[in-house]
């Protein structure tokens, strides 16, 4: 099973460390205020987007179709 990890912080878990750091929400705050909070990543490792969690997969599914 998982345990359970920090998200934001000095305690962050160095993927979320990553991710919040390269894209920050729309308020440009890097901490993840909320469980479902979403990034989309390229096959190189790359950060594209951030996504809120009110932002429905149908939402993503239309960025993708830009990419």
């Amino acid at each position: 099973m998982f345990s359970k990890i920090e998200v934001n912080g000095d305690g962050a878990c160095e993927l979320y460390q990553m991710l919040t750091s390269t894209k920050p929400d729309e308020e440009g705050n890097s901490d993840i205020a909320w469980n479902f909070t979403k990034f989309l990543i390229d096959r190189n490792g790359n950060v594209l987007d951030r996504f809120s969690p009110m932002v429905t997969p149908e939402e993503i599914g239309e960025k993708l179709k830009t990419l």
